[in-house]
């Protein structure tokens, strides 16, 4: 995934979207690329990444960098997300369909946001690229996005975990005519794995 960011060449001034940003490894590197004129959007949901990242934007000083303590999804609304094991874990995540939480499970009371709505309240900007890393729910926070596609097209590198998401995210982005390739080792088809979506033109 940082090859294939690096390899966007020169991104000043774009708006960035990073869906998933835990500490803020990629947040901060895209802020301190897109320099003052540009954006990047940084979401975590996780209460104990979320200080992190917070620490990290003032350690950097990068007011280009908005951050936002919510998880992103296809509705607006309050939500539960699942912990097994200590916060620090990269694997808390919101609940899967047909989910039950585990007896090791401690739930966390979050906000999910559709990202259409941050546009269209003039929080966020249209995004020129967008990062997505959020635990097999890729294609929700997709679902959010429609309004925002309907105007303009970014470039999505994104994390599968497995289908549904792999496959309600290529079936929605072919409907926008865009073309995926690997980052890494994995097949063209898979359903896991960092991809690179690019729109057409």
């Amino acid at each position: 995934m940082q090859s294939a960011l690096l390899a966007l060449g020169d991104i000043r001034d774009w708006s960035c979207w990073d869906l998933g940003a835990h500490y803020g490894l990629y947040s901060v590197a895209l802020a301190r690329r897109v320099g003052s004129i540009g954006q990047v959007g940084a979401f975590e949901p996780n209460p104990l990444s979320f200080r992190r990242l917070a620490y990290h934007r003032r350690l950097n000083r990068l007011t280009q960098l908005k951050l936002f303590q919510m998880a992103t999804s296809d509705r607006s609304e309050s939500a539960e997300l699942y912990t097994y094991g200590k916060l620090e874990s990269t694997t808390t995540h919101l609940r899967y369909d047909g989910e039950t939480a585990q007896a090791a499970c401690r739930p966390i009371l979050i906000e999910s946001v559709r990202l259409d709505e941050l546009i269209a309240d003039g929080r966020l900007q249209l995004p020129d690229l967008v990062k997505i890393d959020i635990e097999g729910h890729a294609h929700r926070a997709i679902e959010g996005i429609a309004e925002t596609l309907a105007r303009k097209l970014p470039v999505f590198i994104l994390a599968f975990h497995g289908n549904p998401e792999a496959a309600t995210v290529r079936q929605i982005l072919a409907q926008w005519g865009y073309r995926s390739r690997p980052i890494g080792h994995a097949s063209p088809d898979a359903p896991v794995g960092d991809f690179l979506f690019t729109p057409p033109g």
